[in-house]
């Protein structure tokens, strides 16, 4: 479905006259709001469903109030082109996206039907509800502390005096997460390189021959701990692999065009707010058209009154029509900017919430393969102790008394002891 929505977003307000005119008792789960123009629309807060049709508590029966739509012109901040009160326009259209899956009710958050232009103030060409004057809003997310309720106004700039776009830090955010995930990767890679080498260092040391020459129990079991240092070698050869294709290689990547894709929506995101900075600047020259043209006919009205000029009246309806061309103008001019804005205003709920699904895919990701990471340490360190188990049930083995028999039997030179020289 679409809501229709102008410079300002919808509020919840009483019903207009002669529309939900008793109190209806809707079924659990839902809330009624209203559209900038006084139309009523319902929304599931739990299935985030949205209806113009009343819902009813048994199924297959809903309510409809019907269209209802405003006859008034455009209007900017809260004003027809002539300076009376107005509604909000009409013919802005915005559409709430369900690809996401989050979309909820954008307009629940905005000020009542009626708008005076005290109620509305435009900052960086986009118009919010003036803090003053206007009820607090209702965010789209409330329960949770959600990218697409926070970001909508620009935030000055520390390191300069210029100011950043909310959506600017959102995007800084993603950037920084993917170089986070790299120097991740990075860091693991340098623990590979240290287990390999590590692994080189036992092979090696496993080589050596010092000792070799001892005897007995005893030297099968140091026989056995140089042979534990080859087996604990493979060992770290086994873990340095299983980091490199299980942990380092996915977090290096995941997501190898996330800079460019971010890049793109970057730029989309700028043009709509560029084009609405542009229509916002039509909107200006159109109000200070108007109001010259109002200007010369007041004046031109005036000389006619008090005869102090021949125009004819025919002047008169030509500056008057002219009046009216730059109240067209200006009306069409507003239209544009709320269609912008719109626009700019759906798109930016879509994307942020897109980029907030993107930061919990990412983090869970990461959390998963550090996950991994401790899984294969704890294998190691499993393997490891395997490899010293032979060598503790050899020395459990080693009998000193065992080993000096084996050795006098093999060394014997005698067993006939010296005696006494007789004379």
């Amino acid at each position: 479905m679409r809501l229709d929505c102008g410079a300002e977003k919808p509020g919840m307000v009483p019903p207009p006259p002669g529309e939900e005119s008793q109190t209806v008792i809707l079924p659990p789960g839902w809330q009624s709001y209203l559209s900038p123009q006084g139309r009523r629309y319902y929304v599931n807060t739990t299935t985030n469903e949205t209806t113009w049709e009343r819902p009813s508590s048994s199924p297959g029966i809903s309510a409809s109030p019907g269209p209802h739509r405003s006859s008034l012109p455009p209007t900017v901040n809260g004003y027809h082109a002539s300076g009376t009160p107005a509604h909000p326009p009409e013919t802005a259209h915005m559409s709430l996206r369900k690809s996401t899956g989050d979309s909820q009710n954008l307009g629940s958050s905005s000020p009542g039907k009626k708008q005076s232009k005290e109620n509305t103030i435009t900052i960086n060409c986009v118009t919010f509800p003036h803090p003053d004057t206007m009820p607090e809003q209702q965010l789209l997310k409330p329960t949770e502390w959600s990218y697409c309720d926070y970001f909508w106004a620009d935030k000055k700039d520390p390191q300069g005096n210029g100011t950043v776009a909310g959506f600017e830090l959102l995007l800084q955010k993603q950037l920084k997460g993917k170089q986070m995930q790299k120097e991740m990767s990075e860091f693991i890679r340098e623990r590979i390189k240290i287990e390999e080498e590590y692994a080189k260092n036992l092979a090696k040391l496993s080589q050596n021959s010092l000792a070799a020459q001892e005897e007995g129990s005893l030297g099968e079991a140091w026989a056995q701990v140089k042979k534990s240092l080859a087996d604990e070698a493979e060992v770290h050869l086994k873990f340095s692999a299983k980091l490199h294709s299980e942990v380092e290689k996915p977090l290096m990547n995941f997501r190898e065009n996330f800079k460019k894709d971010m890049k793109k929506c970057d730029h989309h995101i700028a043009d709509l707010r560029k084009q609405l900075a542009s229509r916002y600047a039509s909107v200006e020259k159109a109000r200070k058209a108007l109001t010259e043209r109002q200007r010369d006919l007041e004046m031109k009205t005036q000389q006619l009154e008090i005869k102090l000029s021949n125009k004819t009246e025919e002047d008169i309806k030509k500056a008057r029509r002219k009046s009216t061309q730059a109240g067209d103008d200006l009306m069409r001019c507003v239209d544009l900017y709320n269609q912008a804005q719109s626009k700019w205003f759906e798109e930016m709920v879509t994307t942020t919430l897109e980029l907030e699904r993107l930061e919990v895919e990412r983090v869970e990701m990461i959390r998963q393969h550090l996950c991994q990471y401790t899984q294969l340490r704890h294998e190691t360190d499993m393997f490891n102790q395997s490899t010293v188990e032979p060598v503790d049930q050899l020395l459990r083995k080693v009998d000193p008394a065992k080993d000096r028999e084996l050795w006098v039997r093999e060394h014997k030179t005698g067993n006939i002891r010296p005696v006494d020289m007789e004379i």
